[in-house]
């Protein structure tokens, strides 16, 4: 008896309606892989060919606008697509095909009013721009970044008040919403607005320090199309996208001899990642607290054990405790729970670590004493040691202690020992590959400072 073949499983569509990018970097290239890491099926219909790569764009060619429009009959006829969005669109009739057929199949548009490559090649004709107005009044949600607002407004932007002026104007030209990406601007955050008949939303976020990136408006727009088609609001959408693309910046890669490309799958391989920190702390705490012995160790500020997430940099990025283990009654105890930024400076040691050993990625502090200093040295472990009254003014202690060990020693060792100073605390801290190693190097040494 044969069994039936499993059922197929469906997942929402939609459409991106771009240009090809040779390099890989943008384009219908990037939007497809950004629908895929978001949970929706991507199809396509293209609208130019572009020889390109991360440093620039060499030539362009157009697809007829008859073959645009057979494209979205040949896509729409058959997928189930309420939200499609645009890309570039180079010449007025390909844009003038594209207004007209997503008319005729009720499309719900997200318009990247695309003008220009992040490496500074014209990607629209001048003599298209007037199509493109009239496009936008067609849209759900127009996208421009601060140099399209600008030109779609007639509006110098410097400040997030003029932001808001200019996406005010776009939207007169018949959008029922326009995000303005702030990503041009200057400053320690990114701010977008969103304004909607409703009034304005503004999204502030902590920029990514990358330079420019290829393919980071195509991303944004391909996954608030993304969010849309899951049945999520604008607002939730346009929130969700930004955070999707920050960490796609974060996780950039470099795969060219030009600018860095954002990674959509990164987020994916980041969250696994974070999951499996998330793990290693939780599995060393557990241990540690487990075993009576370790109290021993224990400093008066109490134990944090932390992992970094591969090519980390900042302590966000960085899993510790969000307590500590501290001593109660006499033994370990467990006050928090591992998560992103649960600690700061045992992970700017870890992090200082990493750049001159890339194995090390684990990390965690103990109590000072001779005692155990004594035992470090009976295990064979290399000892490094930095002088907290040597330290320069200004100077984050973590990051200068293991500079500074670095430079004397030429290589990171497994155990750091402070002496201190005024209101601080003694302590040795443990360097390791892994949570769980550095946490079975602590109950080694608690088990023989016992004995």
């Amino acid at each position: 008896m044969t069994k039936d073949p499993p059922k197929s499983r469906k997942i929402v569509s939609a459409l991106t309606i771009a240009g090809s990018d040779s390099g890989g970097g943008a384009g219908i290239q990037i939007d497809l892989q950004t629908f895929r890491a978001l949970g929706v099926h991507g199809t396509s219909v293209l609208t130019a060919l572009t020889a390109q790569n991360t440093k620039g764009v060499k030539s362009i060619l157009e697809v007829p606008p008859e073959f645009v429009e057979e494209q979205m009959d040949a896509v729409l006829e058959d997928f189930e697509i309420g939200w499609a969005k645009t890309g570039m669109l180079y010449s007025k009739g390909v844009i003038e095909a594209v207004h007209t057929k997503a008319r005729e199949h009720g499309l719900r548009l997200v318009i990247d009013p695309v003008m220009m490559a992040s490496t500074g090649a014209p990607l629209l004709n001048e003599s298209a721009e007037a199509s493109l107005r009239a496009m936008i009044s067609f849209a759900e949600l127009v996208t421009p970044n601060v140099p399209e607002a600008e030109k779609l407004s007639n509006l110098k932007i410097r400040s997030v008040q003029e932001m808001k002026k200019s996406a005010e104007r776009i939207g007169k030209l018949g959008a029922k919403a326009v995000l303005v990406k702030g990503g041009h601007l200057e400053g320690s955050q990114v701010v977008d607005v969103l304004y909607t008949k409703k009034g304005f939303e503004v999204f502030k976020n902590p920029r990514v320090r990358s330079g420019p990136v290829h393919g980071t408006g195509c991303s944004l727009s391909a996954a608030i199309t993304a969010e849309l088609a899951k049945g999520n609001e604008l607002c939730e959408s346009v929130a969700r996208a930004i955070e999707f693309v920050r960490v796609s910046i974060a996780n950039r890669i470099n795969v060219g001899k030009g600018l860095p490309t954002l990674d959509p799958l990164g987020s994916l391989i980041r969250e696994a990642e974070r999951g499996n920190a998330v793990e290693e702390v939780w599995k060393a705490a557990e241990l540690l607290v487990s075993d009576p012995k370790f109290s021993a160790l224990l400093p008066e500020v109490g134990t944090n054990v932390v992992m970094a997430l591969p090519n980390s940099t900042d302590p966000s990025e960085v899993v510790g405790l969000s307590g500590r283990i501290v001593k109660v009654s006499g033994s370990p105890h467990l006050t928090g729970f591992p998560k992103l930024g649960g600690s700061k400076h045992v992970a700017r040691m870890v992090l200082t670590a990493m750049r001159f050993d890339p194995t090390i990625r684990a990390g965690m502090n103990i109590r000072f004493s001779n005692g155990i200093l004594k035992v470090c040295r009976k295990l064979g472990l290399e000892i490094g040691e930095f002088d907290r009254a040597k330290e320069p003014k200004g100077t984050k202690t973590m990051v200068w202690g293991i500079e500074s060990i670095v430079r004397r020693m030429n290589r990171v060792p497994r155990v750091v020992v402070d002496r201190g100073a005024h209101g601080k605390e003694a302590m040795i801290r443990l360097l390791g590959t892994t949570p769980t190693e550095v946490a079975g190097l602590a109950l080694r040494i608690a088990s023989m400072l016992e004995g």
